[in-house]
């Protein structure tokens, strides 16, 4: 099946994206200090490049989901995984801060 970049497979992919990101947040601040180990302290290319591991991964989520439930119900997870993720970072941090 060739992968079709329409709308759906964007939002889809930037959905799973952003769940993985705020899922996985200390693993996120672990990969942009990496990048900013190589690229230099206050580079904003390091912030940026980040993203891109969590891109790729959330377009193989897409895609698998895509080919096993199809494309609504993929774009429809990856909704509700960036909602249950975001909630999760927001719990996490209130309960850093309360330390």
């Amino acid at each position: 099946m060739p992968v079709d970049f329409d709308t759906a497979t964007i939002a889809g992919t930037a959905l799973w994206a952003i769940a993985l990101y705020w899922g996985f947040s200390p693993l996120a601040d672990r990969v942009i200090s990496a990048f900013e180990s190589w690229l230099g302290e206050d580079s904003p290319a390091a912030s940026l490049l980040s993203v891109l591991p969590f891109l790729a991964v959330g377009g193989l989520a897409h895609y698998g989901l895509t080919l096993s439930l199809g494309s609504s119900w993929a774009v429809s997870l990856g909704v509700l995984s960036a909602i249950g993720c975001g909630v999760y970072e927001l719990g996490r941090r209130d309960g850093q801060a309360s330390e």
